[in-house]
């Protein structure tokens, strides 16, 4: 008789975990009982920003899983070095890095200031490298130890720079850690992947930066990534390893047919988002379910 693969007992440190994509990933794992590091800067109420490391533990814990909400800046070494070191003296070690923590600014180069591509760079490419850098004493001693990036496939292509090349680079850079740590670190036995949505999702940011109420309503939850990510985390890691997924795509390979519960409006044809291959193709249209 077959068993669902499951984290229970697995302990995941992610980025960003107090809202949006980061937390639900963390409520899919809390339900199998695993243990979530909520690693995130936000410990006050936002005007614009739901949610809390706090009010995220609170969710977790309510869902079966055990939290750790812990006060972290993604740019400072120092604060890493000691949540990793935290996480894995209070849950006995870290099997998962899920590095979600990112910034997005869509000016062109022309225009922006350069202090907002050194935050983008800081938290997207070398926060990522970081995390990575100081989770790796406890990956290795994991079982089945995972780092997953919140990034794009490498589509190298024109369109995804020009009109916002500084956040560009800076989002690939998530990507291109993923092309080498996956080399890096096969022999030691670490999977790393990337994973990212075939059309917008539901998010603070989606709402607050790119297309406000309108574009939330054309989007998909962030539970289709949570979905997603569990199937990686619960893949074996000598086996997958080095991917760049789209969510859907990596979903129906492992017997996902309807998802229509992930969209936020049926009436609503789904947005496309960036950085999504021209060759990849959609398991299900993207059209409006009802008129």
């Amino acid at each position: 008789m077959s068993t669902q693969p499951t984290l229970a007992g697995k302990t995941l440190f992610i980025t960003g975990a107090s809202r949006g994509i980061g937390l639900a990933i963390a409520k899919r794992a809390a339900k199998d009982g695993a243990n979530i590091a909520i690693a995130a800067k936000t410990t006050e109420p936002h005007p614009r920003l739901e949610g809390t490391i706090y009010t995220a533990a609170a969710e977790l814990e309510a869902l079966g899983g055990k939290a750790l909400p812990l006060a972290v800046d993604v740019r400072d070494e120092q604060s890493v070095a000691e949540a990793m070191a935290k996480t894995a003296e209070t849950f006995g070690g870290l099997d998962i890095l899920v590095n979600n923590a990112s910034a997005i600014n869509l000016t062109p180069l022309e225009k922006i200031e350069m202090k907002r591509f050194d935050l983008m760079h800081q938290i997207n490419t070398r926060g990522t490298l970081l995390c990575a850098q100081k989770a790796l004493p406890y990956l290795k001693q994991s079982q089945n130890p995972h780092i997953l990036m919140l990034s794009p496939p490498l589509d190298m292509q024109e369109k995804w720079f020009k009109n916002h090349t500084p956040y560009s680079i800076a989002k690939y850079g998530m990507s291109l850690a993923v092309l080498g740590l996956a080399g890096e670190l096969r022999s030691k036995g670490i999977a790393v992947n990337a994973l990212w949505p075939r059309t917008t999702i539901a998010t603070a940011a989606v709402k607050n930066l790119l297309g406000g109420a309108e574009m939330v309503s054309a989007s998909r939850t962030p539970e289709i990534l949570a979905d997603a990510a569990h199937v990686i985390f619960t893949s074996n890691e000598r086996e997958a390893t080095g991917n760049f997924y789209i969510d859907d795509t990596l979903l129906a390979a492992h017997g996902t047919s309807n998802f229509d519960s992930y969209r936020v409006d049926p009436s609503k044809d789904l947005m496309p988002d960036f950085f999504v291959p021209d060759d990849s193709e959609a398991p299900e249209p993207l059209s409006a379910l009802v008129k």
